[in-house]
């Protein structure tokens, strides 16, 4: 068995929203004990912020106060001894470069690991579900489309409004609705019959309403593909 005596710390910026910051801990882990065996955990930092004050400040789209939160979070867990960083939600993404200007440790870009695990597949046609911001912004489809060479497609303007809902209205809550299911799954079919080959779940709480089981399309869970590729930092020598 691996000693992980040496393993790197994890930072994470969470409550974005705390529901799916849980899984991340949850998900890491268990991804090192199932990696390291015994009583082994991954070594890491959350510092979780108030997402009632960041939901705010998105809607009204004062993003250069997000940015600055978001740099602070991050300096924040540089100072405590995190050795690199994840944001766990999708949609803050997009001050990524606020992010990775204020610290001197690298940073895991949850989109990275995406776009790697499509291509893996032979994917290029991929659908796009996420917040109304992941979704419609360039910040997130671009990076897919520039560094992955990916085609990416979103919903049409009320669907995009529907799936939006969803994730503030119910997933941020802890709030799981067969109906909202339903409503996913039709989304995620128009998207196939119109040529899309995969689903990127792309906000880190879609994941607790769709499971693979639940999609005629591939899933691609940007929850748990950060996860892995955090592990796989952190694990290495």
């Amino acid at each position: 068995m691996q000693d992980n005596t040496n393993t790197k710390i994890l930072g994470l910026i969470g409550g974005m929203s705390w529901e799916s910051s849980a899984e991340y801990y949850r998900l890491l882990n268990e991804g090192a004990k199932a990696r390291l065996g015994g009583h082994h955990n991954a070594r890491s930092l959350m510092l979780t912020v108030d997402f009632d004050e960041i939901e705010g400040l998105q809607h009204v789209g004062d993003w250069d106060s997000l940015a600055a939160k978001m740099a602070a979070s991050a300096r924040q867990l540089e100072a405590g001894g995190a050795g690199c960083v994840l944001l766990c939600t999708n949609t803050m993404h997009l001050v990524w470069p606020a992010i990775a200007g204020a610290i001197t440790i690298p940073g895991l870009h949850i989109a990275d690991p995406t776009g790697h695990a499509i291509r893996a597949r032979g994917f290029e046609r991929v659908a796009l579900l996420g917040t109304r911001f992941t979704m419609e912004q360039d910040f997130y489809r671009g990076r897919l489309e520039s560094q992955f060479g990916l085609k990416v497609s979103v919903p049409d303007a009320a669907d995009r409004e529907i799936v939006h809902r969803i994730i503030y209205d119910e997933l941020c809550h802890g709030v799981i609705k067969p109906a909202s299911r339903a409503e996913l799954q039709r989304i995620i079919q128009i998207q196939r019959d119109l040529g899309a080959q995969c689903v990127i779940l792309g906000c880190t709480e879609i994941m607790l309403l769709i499971r693979q089981p639940d999609s005629v399309l591939p899933v691609f869970d940007t929850t748990h593909l950060h996860v892995e590729a955090a592990l796989d930092w952190a694990l290495t020598a």
